[in-house]
């Protein structure tokens, strides 16, 4: 984005969602201040869909607590040794946090104090879009410039950008997250080269923050820009110990791929990799299923020079939708060419549609074969002529099949 057109009537329209109100109006009190912060500022500015509220103030977590129960809120203590408080008003939830200061810092962990003051509070957060603050009279309040950063979609670090990066290193990411998000073409060349200077302290940082924070920048709409930078820059060598492959990503962005698709089309050339990268970012069981599904559809595609129609059904049977998005990951390359029909059915394509192979080792048991290796090899036989012939679902194929497989299993 080369500039942003702010929403003068957002911050507003914030302050009146009726469970927010209620929120904010049982934390009233005299001589103590509290304000909407950071994400649900910036975002309202925007004119998007505010999800996370969180609210700074200079209650106490137990003046909180009380304050929310006199009011009939539900307050939890979901960070409470942080200072921090979760309210709850119908279908609004708000994080509520006590004014902090750090006191010290080792790059992972601050140790913190409860304070009262709002700039200095504004000052330990990482980019200026993120210090915006909302009084509930509506005020606007913005001490580190937060407001023109964002008209001009401009990502920068609060003061200096070592010291910001030195409190955590994980600001190296998100600099590079909230500008695919945010920012303009060409990041901040002051931050880029802070995160440059401390691309060594990554190596700190735990496995999981570095996978949140990845995918998160790659499900943004800069993504492709942001890596390539990261890539210019030798950072993304260090987090996914490759260049990466960005035609690949580019085109896994424009077929509307989830994130870990794209992670997969990024880093991903066989199983091994797979494996490492599941190892490496702590992936769920889930997303790692996600690269292996892309790692095998890749290797039975390589060395194929054209995907007809009857390609398709063998392609959904083996890999299921993971063929539909790796063939649009290899979209536009040398091989394999897509046909025009195979590429309507494929653009029709879902879960649902993938084949079904319609023997089972039971069937071949009930015929007369012992359990064991050979129900094993009779399977395979016939789910190998199956995929020759395309896939077959009518009775006469099933028991074409049944022969092979018995055929198989007695040899």
């Amino acid at each position: 984005m080369s500039g942003a057109i702010l929403d003068r009537d957002g911050p507003a329209r914030l302050l009146r969602r009726p469970g927010l109100a209620r929120i904010l109006d049982a934390l009233r009190e005299p001589g103590e201040e509290t304000r909407i912060v950071g994400g649900a500022v910036r975002d309202a500015l925007l004119g998007r869909a505010v999800a996370d509220m969180d609210l700074a103030t200079t209650l106490t977590p137990d003046r909180v607590v009380r304050a929310a129960e006199a009011a009939g809120l539900r307050a939890v203590p979901t960070g409470i040794a942080h200072g921090t408080v979760t309210l709850l008003a119908g279908d609004e939830t708000a994080e509520v946090t006590t004014l902090r200061e750090d006191i010290e810092t080792d790059g992972r962990h601050a140790i913190v104090r409860f304070g009262r003051d709002f700039k200095l509070d504004a000052e330990r957060r990482d980019f200026t879009i993120n210090a915006l603050s909302l009084g509930l009279d509506g005020t606007l309040h913005d001490p580190a410039g937060g407001r023109a950063d964002l008209a001009a979609a401009r990502v920068r670090f609060i003061g200096d950008p070592d010291t910001r990066i030195r409190e955590d290193a994980l600001r190296v990411l998100r600099f590079f997250r909230f500008h695919a998000r945010f920012g303009g073409e060409a990041p901040d060349p002051e931050g880029l080269a802070a995160c440059i200077r401390a691309r060594d302290g990554l190596a700190r940082l735990s496995r999981e923050r570095i996978r949140a924070e990845l995918l998160k920048l790659l499900a943004a709409p800069g993504a492709l820009a942001a890596v390539r930078v990261m890539s210019e820059a030798g950072l993304l060598q260090r987090l996914v110990g490759g260049i990466g492959d960005q035609g690949r990503l580019g085109r896994a962005i424009a077929a509307g791929l989830p994130e870990v698709s794209r992670l997969a089309a990024l880093c991903v050339w066989n199983g091994d990799d797979a494996e490492r990268l599941g190892e490496s970012l702590r992936l769920s069981r889930a997303e790692q299923r996600v690269l292996l599904s892309y790692a095998d559809a890749l290797a039975s595609l390589h060395g194929r020079d054209r995907i007809d129609g009857p390609d398709v059904r063998a392609l959904l049977a083996m890999h299921g939708e993971a063929a539909v998005a790796t063939l649009a990951v290899l979209e536009g390359e040398p091989r394999p060419r897509v046909s025009d029909g195979a590429r309507g059915m494929l653009a029709q394509a879902s879960a649902a549609d993938s084949p079904r192979f319609p023997l089972a080792g039971a069937d071949l048991v009930a015929g007369g074969v012992p359990p064991g290796p050979a129900v094993g090899r009779g399977l395979a036989a016939a789910r190998a002529l199956w995929l020759d012939l395309g896939c077959p679902e009518d009775l006469s194929a099933r028991q074409t099949l049944l022969s092979k497989a018995f055929e198989a299993a007695k040899a």
